[in-house]
């Protein structure tokens, strides 16, 4: 099993984000992006799965975990600068993103506006849009309603509703405490700029590899809201898990790390076969 170590890094004046790093020295580097409410530790169970070809960072985004809290500062475009900013704070010059969720948002921002930084992109349940997704709908009004403290039932229904079948009840425990410390502005305005941004934009230009791992199970995420992300990034390649919802890597983590790794080895070496 994989040691994980807990770091720092001060990616600006004013903000210090908690990281997890992983892995092997000399590995590729692959970042992990978390989505809403989530933080490093959403990626446990990838990172202390990595194999020795790999180097693993998932920092905790702002607002998040153990991550300093700005008043403001919580769009796309803001998340996508922090991820940038990381990755000089911690000295990686290119990268493969692995990101989940929302969090697909800013790093695909990243991959299309910054190609010389990123090697390879992994999608894991990111939205193509959330036009017309009844449960966003519901999920903003119950957001738009939140005050401090966040109640704890809002946060149980949100964590155990991202996962089709059992998961370990530990990482279950952990999440909720996770999503329970992000303030009720960081869940509303976090959440208002994902819904105020043209998320089919965030899609144009990317021109990196990339894979999407998609689970059949996925209430939030229909087959068809895939299509989108492979219509718009060429040479893009769907892995469908059978039988798995929103949060693949938490139900399948072995499965995830493999492919991860299948794709990176592709990566660096394009004449073998890569994922399947």
């Amino acid at each position: 099993m994989t040691v994980i170590s807990l770091k720092s890094a001060q990616v600006r004046e004013g903000l210090t984000l908690p990281y997890a790093e992983a892995g092997y020295p000399g590995g590729t580097p692959v970042v992990f992006v978390h989505g809403l409410g989530d933080s490093w530790w959403a990626f446990e169970p990838l990172l202390r799965r990595l194999p020795a070809a790999l180097r693993g960072y998932a920092p905790t985004q702002r607002g998040h975990g153990d991550a300093d809290r700005p008043s403001e500062g919580y769009t796309p475009e803001d998340y996508a600068a922090d991820l940038v900013a990381f990755l000089d704070a911690v000295a990686i010059d290119r990268a493969v993103l692995v990101a989940a969720s929302s969090g697909g948002v800013p790093a695909r921002m990243v991959a299309g506006s910054h190609p010389d930084r990123i090697s390879g992109l992994v999608l894991i349940g990111v939205p193509g849009t959330l036009e017309d997704k009844p449960a966003v709908t519901g999920m903003r009004e119950a957001v738009e309603g939140l005050s401090d403290p966040v109640p704890r039932v809002f946060v149980e229904e949100f964590v155990s509703g991202a996962v089709a079948r059992p998961v370990a009840r530990g990482l279950v425990e952990t999440m909720i405490e996770e999503n329970l410390k992000v303030p009720a502005y960081v869940w509303r305005e976090t959440l208002r700029g994902l819904l105020d941004t043209d998320l089919r934009a965030t899609l144009a230009g990317i021109l990196v590899p990339t894979v999407v791992i998609w689970g059949d199970q996925d209430d939030l995420l229909p087959r068809a809201d895939q299509q989108t992300i492979l219509d718009a990034i060429h040479g893009s390649r769907l892995i469908a898990y059978e039988g798995v919802g929103h949060d693949v890597h938490w139900e399948q983590p072995d499965r995830v790390v493999a492919d991860l790794a299948a794709f990176a080895a592709h990566l660096a070496h394009p004449a073998t076969p890569g994922t399947s």
